[in-house]
């Protein structure tokens, strides 16, 4: 069998140009796959004797032999100081779920290639045979000399949960779950825009969050960080309460934290009333709940690649409308967040990522929101230059208030 007979036949038509991306073709999409979206270059000359004796041997070894001498050093003389492992195991990838490590390796690859795109940032792609936390652990705390940061990406709940916390402890370095943290950044950014076009203040609002996976948990939390002071937070069996019982460690902990009027019952109990939905589950929600919601009700419905509800359903009761996708206005896309606070995380030589440095990038994205806000424009778009360099800037500065900022490291780094 020859190594393209699995790929589906190519739709070779040729519909009128939707920026959306709604009219591509399988041509469109496998053609730029092919051999994989990444590669390595050298960034000095090899072109001759010279050249191959400093950067390979005799040369190296000095370099080699001053990073023996201090470690620091690294940061300087390669390219770990700046280089990114995106890590998955391929069981929650995208809305296609447990697809194993191997088909999960196109989508790291595009995750690298927008850290190269939108942070400069080098990144290698690392998708591991196994699903077992020991392991994955003790694999990246085996290469941690190898790169800067970790990127967890498209790992299951809840053991992306305490794969998390434990490299966190393992690991000097930054280490993000982003679809944890990457999607609460953006959402708390995108709720400080919708209440800001709306007139109204963030921290009353009452917010009803459809889904306890990775990004559920962490919109969440963030929220309740941000000041939200009631936040109500459904699975597949409903509310989460302290009542409950059968809930995982994450669960609980959740349960601890929210649903303050002690709510009980399915999404039409929980959104009677609610200023925001927020939808992360993949469910469908009727016209007929979302119309029982609050007066100028804010909609982010953010299921890929088909939201909750309707956007344009929705918009016939609720103000402010937001998906995930980016043929409909207000885009929540991860990528405002993550190439950002990564360069801004290593730009510090941070030993990692605090609280206060994800709701620092939150107000720099809302920053920029700012400067067109309105209904339809309550983010930047995910192409806007200007977001990651913001992020960066206030993630850094967030990271030297905190005072995880390796100082040797740091010193060595900003002479290169």
């Amino acid at each position: 069998m020859s190594s393209t007979s699995s790929v589906p036949a190519a739709d070779t038509g040729s519909p009128a140009h939707d920026p959306s991306g709604r009219d591509l073709t399988d041509a469109d999409i496998f053609g730029p796959h092919e051999g994989g979206k990444l590669s390595v270059a050298p960034t000095v000359a090899l072109a001759g004797r010279r050249d191959l004796s400093i950067a390979y041997t005799p040369g190296v070894a000095k370099v080699s032999r001053a990073i023996a001498d201090d470690a620091a050093l690294t940061a300087r003389y390669t390219w770990t100081h700046r280089l990114v492992a995106v890590v998955s195991d391929g069981t929650a990838v995208l809305g296609l779920g447990d697809i194993g490590p191997r088909a999960s390796l196109p989508v790291m690859e595009g995750k690298s290639a927008l850290f190269k795109a939108f942070a400069d940032l080098d990144s290698i792609p690392l998708v591991l045979d196994t699903t077992d936390v020991d392991e994955i652990v003790q694999t990246l705390v085996h290469l941690r000399p190898s790169f800067g940061a970790v990127n967890l990406e498209d790992i299951a709940a809840p053991r992306c949960f305490e794969i998390e916390r434990r490299l966190i402890e393992a690991l000097d370095c930054p280490v993000m779950h982003d679809d944890q943290h990457g999607t609460a950044i953006v959402v708390l950014a995108a709720l400080r825009g919708a209440a800001a076009a709306l007139d109204r203040d963030l921290e009353p609002l009452k917010v009803v969050v459809s889904g306890a996976g990775a990004s559920g948990v962490a919109c969440a939390k963030i929220l309740l960080e941000a000041g939200v002071e009631d936040v109500t937070v459904l699975d597949s069996r409903g509310v989460i309460h302290t009542g409950r019982e059968n809930m995982n460690v994450a669960k609980y902990a959740l349960a601890e934290q929210t649903n303050p009027r002690g709510l009980r019952g399915d999404l039409t109990t929980a959104l009677a009333g609610a200023d925001v939905f927020l939808g992360l589950s993949g469910s469908t929600v009727p016209e007929s709940v979302i119309e029982t919601m609050a007066d100028d009700a804010i909609v982010f419905a953010l299921s890929n690649p088909d939201p909750e509800i309707d956007p344009a359903v929705a918009r016939r009761h609720a103000a402010v409308v937001a998906t995930g996708r980016s043929d409909y206005p207000n885009q929540i896309n991860n990528v405002l967040a993550f190439p950002g606070v990564f360069a801004g995380a290593l730009d510090a030589s941070a030993r990692r990522i605090t609280e206060h440095m994800k709701l620092a990038a939150a107000d720099a994205i809302f920053g920029i929101a700012q400067e067109e806000l309105g209904v339809d424009h309550i983010v930047p778009s995910a192409l806007d230059p200007r977001v990651a360099p913001a992020v960066a800037k206030a993630v850094a500065a967030a990271a030297g208030a905190d005072g995880v900022v390796k100082a040797h490291v740091a010193e060595v780094a900003s002479d290169v």
